[in-house]
């Protein structure tokens, strides 16, 4: 594993996807990253991870920016869009086809049905490795069982076998479109970031993204992965599961809400104060290591 330098300046990034307005469960995201960020004196990009058309609902990205422009989020430079870097995504798929590290497949949901389920869903047995497929296809990267071992600084030690808790993975789908695992390890090498803070829903993916920096030959970021909020029902907040837009009226309010969920220590007064105060207090105050404890975000802790 090629491991960020721990002296290399802070750069996180915030990386929504634009299928939808800005809720309460990605404003705690954005939040941790921009205070991992502000806290370390580094840089916070956004980026919008608009890769995948059909999900996509039109002007979400406009509204994402406005919602965070109106809490008082300032990132550095330019928000990129994942779909400009099209070009390096498919240069990195071409560049592990062409050492042997990936290869097409062309199983169908249909073959793939019965087959055993891990964290990930269904466990690629490996079907295409050695076949010869021909129309369209699916490109998958090849996995092995050498451990995959990270500490991330809020759930500590974790270990992953990949082929036998994942098998290959598909890094650029049969119609064509990349897929978030390379695109989104791609896009953090290029964009030098060096930790990335997003939901605990996703860790079980790292394994797949350190793997393919492995084979990539990037630097591996640290990562934290912090609680996410979750509706009546237990579900995570999402669009699938009908999260509200957060809303642009009495923004301090909710981002003192927000800071509460992070289990910030943020006075009560503040609720009524001016954003700049809230912020200047947050990056001051913020402590990562009161999350390490926390389960996920039930909804009184912010409703």
């Amino acid at each position: 594993m090629v491991t960020a330098r721990q002296d290399n300046p802070y750069i996180g990034r915030f990386a929504p996807s634009p299928t939808g307005p800005l809720h309460f469960g990605s404003l705690l995201a954005a939040t941790a990253s921009y205070l991992q960020a502000r806290k370390a004196g580094g840089q916070w990009l956004v980026r919008i991870e608009d890769i995948d058309p059909p999900r996509e609902q039109p002007g979400s990205d406009k509204l994402i920016l406005d919602t965070l422009e109106a809490y008082g989020f300032e990132w550095d430079g330019a928000v990129s869009y994942q779909s400009s870097c099209h070009d390096s995504h498919l240069a990195a798929i071409d560049s592990l086809i062409a050492n042997g590290l990936a290869y097409p497949c062309s199983c169908s949901r249909r073959d793939l049905s019965g087959l055993p389920k891990g964290s990930l869903g269904t466990i690629y047995p490996g079907s295409c490795r050695s076949a010869t497929v021909s129309g369209s296809a699916a490109i998958r990267v090849r996995t092995n069982d050498d451990p995959i071992e990270f500490v991330d600084r809020l759930q500590g030690h974790l270990t992953t076998r990949l082929e036998t808790e994942s098998g290959d993975f598909v890094i650029r789908r049969r119609d064509g479109l990349v897929a978030y695992h390379l695109a989104v390890v791609r896009d953090d090498a290029d964009q030098g970031i060096t930790e990335v803070v997003r939901g605990i829903d996703l860790l079980d993916t790292t394994p797949r993204h350190i793997h393919l920096q492995n084979l990539l030959g990037i630097p591996t970021p640290a990562y934290v992965h912090i609680p996410v909020a979750e509706n009546s029902a237990g579900q995570k907040l999402s669009k699938l599961t009908g999260a509200p837009a957060v809303s642009t009226k009495n923004v301090s309010k909710t981002l003192h809400s927000a800071l509460l969920a992070l289990n910030q220590r943020v006075p009560s007064e503040m609720s009524n104060g001016s954003l700049e105060g809230i912020w200047d207090w947050a990056i001051e105050h913020w402590h990562l290591p009161a999350l390490a404890d926390q389960k996920n975000i039930a909804p009184q802790h912010y409703c």
